[in-house]
């Protein structure tokens, strides 16, 4: 990393996922999947693809975003808080709270703190700025 192009989070940023479900309700959007994870996800659900895709999934032009509940926006596989699909769910998933999105400033990151418990929480890991662009990528 030049030292002109330093992001504003250079010196890393405090992440450890708490479990809190937080990610998965509240806001409405959309959970992208490729066929290839709604496979993983089918068979971690020991169903056929086909009808994962009639239970789970929605067309958005021509994408494929999982359903979420109509009314608090929860994501359809969060059952007491806690991701039902955990080992299986997709990247955007994985990958969260490393969002173009989420790190275009502090400010837009500590917007996201205030869904995700696991930022700046006192217990967790110090992420380097490598690691997190990683992500990005």
């Amino acid at each position: 990393m030049s030292e002109e192009k330093k992001p504003w989070f250079h010196e890393g940023l405090r992440f450890g996922c708490t479990g809190c479900g937080g990610c998965c309700t509240g806001s409405p959007g959309y959970v992208w999947i490729s066929e290839e994870e709604a496979q993983a996800m089918a068979s971690h659900l020991q169903i056929g693809y086909e009808e994962f895709l009639k239970r789970y999934t929605r067309r958005v032009g021509n994408r494929m975003a999982l359903l979420e509940d109509r009314k608090n926006y929860d994501c359809v596989f969060l059952k007491e808080n806690r991701c039902a699909i955990y080992s299986a769910r997709p990247t955007q998933c994985r990958t969260f709270p490393w969002w173009k999105e989420n790190l275009t400033s502090e400010h837009e990151w500590q917007e996201t703190a205030r869904r995700c418990e696991g930022i700046d929480h006192e217990d967790a890991p110090l992420i380097s700025a490598e690691e997190i662009l990683s992500h990005l990528d």
